[in-house]
């Protein structure tokens, strides 16, 4: 079965969200240098490259990354393009294409080509998903969403009701997504986020691919 590779190559040219950590790695022991091993020194917030999103990144004394349900982060899934003339993914885009009782949708915009220039830095006109979207995907009963870009929300939003609304329903949020080769379709989704049990819990890098169905 033919895989495809949703996971954003990670380096320091990687953009990162404002105000985030940057990506540092570095060899922190070499063959070349004469130690008995290559070992390398990585250094990035949570919220870096693909990744996941727990309740407890926005809500205080919510579910952490740790306790995410495997049966939501792996299972049949519906990849849907967005056309690029659209930088909102509003309500009626959702009521139009996005199935009633879909657990699991992915979100193909005009974000996916950014991932061609990595080096051109932190995008802000990225294509989104709006308040009242999240919650009719809610309403839809969709148990994850992802998105192309390294967040599902308006850049610099003032209060992030879109993840408030996704996460205070348990909905998984998968940001960060790499679409670029990817048809619109439906596939079976496999994101494992790094089972991280130190800090506030509230997301983890992941490796997400699809693999078409038979």
């Amino acid at each position: 079965m033919p895989l495809y590779d949703l996971s954003v190559a990670l380096s320091d040219d990687t953009p990162t969200y404002p105000g985030d950590p940057r990506i540092q790695i570095r060899e922190w022991s070499t063959l070349a240098g004469g130690d008995q091993a290559n070992v390398s020194l990585l250094e990035f917030g949570a919220h870096t490259g693909t990744h996941v999103d727990a309740p407890a990144h926005f809500l205080q004394g919510a579910g952490k990354v740790e306790s995410l349900p495997l049966d939501i982060l792996i299972g049949e899934a519906e990849v849907i393009e967005v056309p690029n003339s659209i930088y909102i993914i509003d309500e009626a885009f959702v009521r139009q294409n996005c199935k009633v009782g879909t657990a699991r949708i992915l979100f193909k915009t005009r974000n996916s080509a950014f991932w061609d220039e990595p080096r051109a830095g932190f995008r802000t006109d990225y294509t989104y998903l709006d308040a009242r979207a999240a919650v009719q995907l809610v309403e839809h009963g969709t148990k994850l969403v992802g998105i192309d870009y390294l967040s599902i929300e308006q850049f610099k939003p003032d209060r992030f009701e879109t993840h408030h609304i996704l996460l205070s329903h348990r909905v998984i949020i998968v940001e960060g997504l790499d679409l670029r080769d990817v048809p619109a379709g439906k596939y079976e989704l496999i994101c494992l986020p790094l089972r991280i049990q130190g800090g506030s819990g509230d997301g983890a890098p992941a490796r997400a691919v699809l693999r078409t169905l038979a």
